[in-house]
């Protein structure tokens, strides 16, 4: 049932969530809730619950494009995102992934964070899938 990979992922994501990715998870659900109160929130809402999701378990997924991206709508969507909070969003991923990459044991969670910021620069048109 379980092979090796899978109880790495596992303890990778029971670790990430002690030291850090439980904060991070509930920043982007307040965040999403909050933008979902509003009417015209509600797409960038649901984008920010996609990545409170990923932040939450994030060893064992990958984000690909996905067959509906190409359409004008994500594009006009992912640059709102991008000039009103995404670039900062994934600024701060890439500084923590930075930080992270100094200590040995701090690779894995460096690299989960480099994941979290492309997804946090442009969300729409994007899904999270588990890793073969």
């Amino acid at each position: 049932m379980f092979n090796k990979k899978s109880y790495m992922n596992l303890i990778g994501n029971v670790i990430w969530l002690v030291f850090g990715g439980i904060i991070i998870a509930i920043e982007y659900f307040i965040g999403s809730f909050i933008m979902i109160i509003t009417i015209v929130g509600i797409p960038f809402g649901i984008q920010t619950i996609k990545l409170g999701i990923l932040a939450l378990w994030p060893f064992g997924k990958t984000t690909v494009q996905s067959s509906r991206s190409g359409g004008c709508l994500y594009i006009l969507f992912n640059i709102i995102w991008i000039l009103f909070g995404g670039i900062w969003i994934a600024l701060t991923h890439l500084v923590f992934g930075l930080i992270l990459l100094i200590t040995i044991i701090g690779i894995p969670f460096g690299l989960q964070h480099f994941k979290l910021a492309a997804l946090a620069l442009t969300p729409f048109g994007r899904d999270i899938i588990d890793k073969k």
